[in-house]
């Protein structure tokens, strides 16, 4: 299992190979990357993510063991950065590793759904008319309260 909390980019392609690589008991491999979105108004300058190191680690270490006591998975990864990101930069990356894909893409879901609502992130939005912290969403709890 890693878990990386990071201000630096991460190269998605080199992650998943190192991630996939030997793996010859998993019969399935499953990433998702989220990006920096703009906003629907176009006009997001930028998003500063903040954290505290440490206890971040540890509740994502958490969740993480969660899913692997839940789902058959031979690894887990997520990446999550943090800092000054914009529009079009990676913030985050799961895998999965199963012996088979309905367990590899659950327990991705699952860890999405977690780092989106309950992971101990930070953020704040800066557009042309000011900065704000983004503020939960019921949908993301809607997601969350599946598992």
């Amino acid at each position: 299992m890693r878990i990386s909390i990071q201000e630096a980019p991460f190269d998605l392609g080199q992650e998943a190979d190192q991630f996939a690589a030997g793996r010859v008991d998993m019969g399935a491999i499953v990433t998702f990357t989220g990006v920096v979105r703009n906003s629907a108004k176009g006009d997001l300058a930028a998003m500063e993510i903040e954290h505290y190191p440490g206890m971040t680690e540890k509740a994502i270490e958490a969740i993480a063991q969660q899913a692997k006591d839940r789902w058959s998975l031979g690894d887990v990864m997520v990446i999550h950065r943090y800092g000054r990101l914009v529009p079009g930069d990676k913030i985050m990356m799961v895998a999965t590793a199963s012996p088979h894909r309905v367990d590899a893409f659950e327990a991705a879901e699952f860890l999405m759904d977690y780092l989106k609502s309950r992971a101990p992130f930070w953020k704040k939005e800066f557009a042309a008319d000011g900065a704000d912290w983004v503020a939960a969403k019921d949908e993301d709890e809607d997601a969350l309260s599946r598992w």
